[in-house]
């Protein structure tokens, strides 16, 4: 069945919650609903530097990236971070990933944009498989102070 890539409506807030909830679940971490309808709420606002993109299959959602918009001291011009991606084990390896970050690049660069980047667990060899097709591993290392 044919991939299709959608920009979220509010019908389709179950679609993204289911998803987003188990993106999380894979890194073994939750977020308050507070967090959720916040979420939601500025993927939908279109001044929001927040976006997504859900991919169906049929009228199943199997997939989505969330990603925002942000200035940077190194460029005049803004970049994207891919905040999340995550595509359901059923729907893996049919191309869904790379389709929702392609989706994600041309989104940035009908912004202006020409720098998309993300980070990733250490450990998630399936996905840095991917990641390693598309893109270019960088040699920075996360620290996070909360």
């Amino acid at each position: 069945m044919e991939l299709q890539l959608k920009t979220p409506t509010p019908q389709m807030e179950q679609d993204w919650r289911n998803l987003w909830a188990q993106y999380l679940a894979f890194y073994k971490t939750n977020k308050p609903e507070a967090v959720f309808a916040a979420s939601w709420a500025r993927i939908l606002d279109n001044s929001s530097p927040m976006h997504a993109v859900i991919a169906y299959q049929g009228d199943k959602a199997v997939g989505l990236t969330n990603f925002l918009y942000h200035n940077s001291f190194w460029e005049v011009e803004d970049r994207c971070y891919l905040n999340d991606l995550y595509v359901h084990p059923d729907a893996r390896g049919l191309g869904a990933g790379e389709a929702l970050i392609n989706a994600t690049v041309a989104h940035a660069k009908t912004q202006g944009v020409g720098i998309v980047y993300w980070t990733t667990a250490h450990d998630n060899t399936v996905a840095r498989g991917l990641y390693d097709k598309v893109a270019q591993l960088t040699p920075f290392i996360k620290y996070q102070v909360s």
